[in-house]
């Protein structure tokens, strides 16, 4: 021990060490005679003991005492003087003096050097458990964690406050409880009591609970319990340290429903485009392979009629299909829009039923329209392609999942809405497929085994035009009993508009041979060629451009009658054409005849100058009709 001594006779200094010596004591002995020696030894070295004389010239030993116990008041003090009296030996032990020899009576010296030693160290030791147990139990109190310790018979004897936090319940109702009190109803038969026994044995149980607050909430919480020793190895407690994990687990189990969304729609996706290929090569391969017939001389006339009826119904299938991939695209970047005019109901009716009549009686299926008896109940105004695209899709759907009964389609109104039906007796949908099949790339059947072909994007795009017109799409059906589609869209009459019929009789055209000029301004030779041919029977003089350019450059040498516009060419565009054109003979007619097939298309096509919109490939009925209204106004 470091050991100070304020003496200022050196012959007692040095009985004071021999005392020390001679008891064995292991000391460093540091000498002071003044109080600016004291305090320099005391600032310097880490002092265990001071011996101290009561009287000394110029200092007091009492004045020493003050010092050490402002300064330094864990250091033991002991007077050794010969001159100081009972009354100031009391005295000084009320200042904070630790014991008094008188120097007749050194034999008590070295026992009271150990005693105050001692108990300077116990006391030192003391407060370092009490800042321990301070900081410990802080530590525990401002836990984010549960802190739960029990008797060995699992009876909580303390809880800290994000227990009662966390479990809603008071201190005192949580006191002499058992764990088990956490625990929720439906867990099986666990039990925290169930897990002493393997914690007894020295083993940490660590584990998920789901846990039951005191209002019925319930959360997940991570536990820990374990063991707790005295000196002699015997358990006296069991320490539970639980943390709320309830977001972390739902997180989780997130992330697990992401990642198994993801690859279904994986799976699904592959299951399309194995769906896609089939469905697009199998028309393909009738088309190129009857085309290749028809050069065959061996083939009779009917025979030849026979296989253009074939490419002609695939081709017309593999347009389906591509025109679903096109609407499928535009829809999910957006750029669908709704273009609004005043309709007839009926006469969309009708065009369904037209649409539909030849595949009923080829089915020996009864196809009916079912409408409203009120006269004038049918104007309305709404984006009619795509209420026929709609209507289309659903009776198409209803076609191909019925093989005998009968297919009813209409509408009626209720309200603000009007609320369109169809009606099969087909095979049905089950329950769990009923909100499946409004999903992109899903079908009731996506196996290798497919009884019914299609895109599987017709009632994904119906159910997103429908939501763009401002309505919603529902079903009812019976597995085996057939089903019906229903969907509606906000009522907006209207008024006192005219509203145009707008079927198109293509039967009919009334062709007035004039030898008027055609401009055809087309870069692709086959399409050009195919528009002479269509065109043949109206007598036309054709003159092509291969872009823009050259079609502003035509209208400015020559005279023309009329323009077939196509929009997509080198240089310069069939929309900047028609612009420049329209300068030049602001009353040409100019037609748009293009691949774009989308409202907006043909709107900007419109806005560009154009008189009409044809959209590619396009039967001869239609474009005799459209050039013959334009070229020979009545």
């Amino acid at each position: 021990m470091k050991i100070l001594h304020i003496e200022d006779n050196k012959t007692d200094a040095m009985l004071v060490q021999s005392l020390l010596k001679h008891a064995n004591v292991d000391f460093e002995y540091f000498l002071a005679d003044t109080e600016v020696v004291f305090t320099d030894i005391l600032k310097r070295h880490p002092i265990d003991l001071i011996l101290s004389d009561y009287h000394l010239p110029g200092f007091s030993g009492s004045e020493a005492l003050h010092i050490t116990r402002n300064l330094y008041p864990e250091i033991p003090f002991v007077f050794v003087s010969g001159t100081m009296g009972e009354d100031a030996a009391i005295e000084s032990l009320l200042e904070g003096a630790t014991d008094y020899v008188l120097k007749n009576k050194l034999e008590r010296l070295v026992p009271a050097v150990y005693r105050a030693y001692r108990e300077a160290q116990q006391q030192i030791a003391r407060g370092r458990a009490e800042s321990e147990l301070l900081k410990l139990s802080q530590a525990v109190n401002q836990s984010t964690g549960s802190v739960v310790i029990t008797d060995t018979d699992g009876k909580m004897m303390y809880v800290n406050p994000k227990t009662v936090q966390l479990s809603g319940y008071r201190q005192d109702e949580l006191i002499g409880q058992s764990p088990d009190l956490f625990i929720a109803a439906g867990t099986g038969n666990f039990t925290f009591s169930s897990l002493w026994p393997q914690v007894l044995s020295g083993k940490e149980w660590k584990g998920e609970v789901l846990s039951k607050k005191k209002n019925g909430e319930l959360y997940w919480e991570s536990a820990t319990i374990s063991a707790i020793h005295n000196e002699q190895g015997k358990v006296t407690n069991y320490l539970m340290t639980m943390e709320d994990v309830s977001e972390r687990k739902r997180l989780t189990d997130e992330l697990i429903k992401a990642k198994e969304k993801a690859e279904e729609s994986d799976r699904l996706k592959t299951a399309f485009l194995h769906n896609i290929s089939h469905e697009i090569r199998t028309p393909i391969n009738a088309i190129v392979g009857f085309a290749e017939f028809l050069n065959e001389p061996e083939f009779s006339p009917e025979k030849r009629r026979h296989f253009a009826e074939v490419i002609i119904r695939n081709s017309n299938q593999l347009l389906g299909i591509i025109n679903d991939l096109v609407s499928i695209a535009t829809i999910e970047s957006g750029q669908e829009k709704v273009l609004e005019h005043p309709l007839s109901l009926n006469v969309v009716m009708q065009f369904i039923y037209h649409q539909f009549q030849l595949k009923a009686q080829e089915k020996q299926l009864q196809l009916n329209i079912v409408t409203p008896d009120t006269p004038g109940s049918d104007s309305i105004v709404s984006d009619e392609i795509k209420l026929r695209q709609i209507l289309s899709n659903l009776v198409s759907n209803a076609f191909k999942f019925t093989q005998k009964g009968q297919i009813d389609f209409g509408y009626h109104i209720d309200h603000n809405v009007v609320e369109f039906f169809v009606k099969d007796t087909g095979i049905g949908i089950p329950a769990e497929f009923q909100e499946e099949i409004f999903k992109r790339f899903r079908q009731v059947e996506t196996n290798a085994t497919r009884l019914y072909g299609g895109s599987g994007l017709g009632l994904s795009i119906s159910k997103a035009y429908v939501e763009l017109l401002g309505g919603k799409m529902w079903l009812t059906s019976s597995l085996g009993e057939g089903s019906t589609f229903y969907f509606n869209v906000p009522l907006k009459t209207a008024g006192a508009k005219t509203v145009p019929n707008t079927e198109m009789n293509t039967t009919q055209i009334n062709i007035i041979n004039g030898h008027k000029t055609v401009l055809i301004a087309e870069d692709e030779d086959a399409n050009f060629m195919l528009l002479t041919i269509l065109l043949k029977s109206l007598k036309l003089k054709f003159i092509r451009a291969n872009n823009g350019f050259e079609a502003v450059d035509a209208i400015r040498s020559q005279q023309i009658d009329m323009v077939l516009m196509d929009i997509k060419m080198p240089g310069m565009d069939g929309y900047e054409a028609t612009r420049q054109i329209r300068v030049l003979k602001p009353f040409l007619p100019i037609i748009a005849q293009t691949a774009y097939t989308t409202d907006a298309d043909k709107a900007k096509a419109m806005s560009s100058g154009c008189n009409d919109f044809i959209s590619k490939p396009f039967k001869q009925s239609m474009i005799l009709s459209v050039v013959n209204k334009h070229l020979y106004p009545s």
